[in-house]
């Protein structure tokens, strides 16, 4: 065997390991997808909403009473958003909208008892189980798993995208 044939079938080998580690991580980002997409639908069969909204009527639940702008601030995302995710679970009977008594100029959201069941009946936030474990890692696996995802943001065009965090494909036009 020449060096050359040699070179050649290295060459190969890692040409074949560089795709098999391109068709692992696409792998795993379609299956990161896929989660997230069946947990949508899983909350949508269980308590018709969609995971973002679930995410502020959980806020809600938190507090039992806040503003718009409180759930703005701590999901990252504009007032106007919020609003409209609002106006969504008022339909829903889950939340209500109430005059502050120590603010006129103030409305609170609160949670009904409609929502409290809407949240007991739903099935266990997919964003839920990821920080549970998430947090259970070393500090040096939550800092390199942050790197990693911010890197993969970075491939896909994706640093400037405003997102909250509320794990959700859904279609961003329709996102509130």
């Amino acid at each position: 065997m020449q060096l050359s044939d040699s070179f050649a079938t290295i060459t190969s080998i890692t040409k074949g390991a560089r795709m098999d580690r391109t068709d692992q991580s696409l792998i795993a980002l379609r299956r990161i997808l896929r989660a997230t997409e069946m947990y949508g639908r899983k909350l949508a069969n269980a308590a018709g909403l969609t995971a973002v909204q679930f995410r502020v009527l959980q806020i809600v639940a938190e507090r039992d009473s806040c503003t718009a702008t409180e759930i703005a601030n701590q999901m990252r995302v504009s007032q106007a958003t919020v609003t409209s995710l609002v106006d969504k679970l008022v339909k829903h009977g889950v939340v209500v909208r109430e005059k502050s008594e120590t603010d006129r100029r103030q409305t609170n959201i609160v949670i009904t008892d409609t929502g409290r069941e809407t949240i007991r009946r739903a099935p266990d936030a997919l964003q839920q189980r990821y920080v549970r474990k998430f947090e259970a890692l070393e500090d040096w696996e939550q800092a390199q798993l942050v790197a990693s995802l911010e890197r993969v943001a970075l491939m896909l065009d994706a640093e400037m995208i405003d997102a909250s965090p509320v794990l959700d494909v859904g279609d961003l036009r329709n996102a509130s």
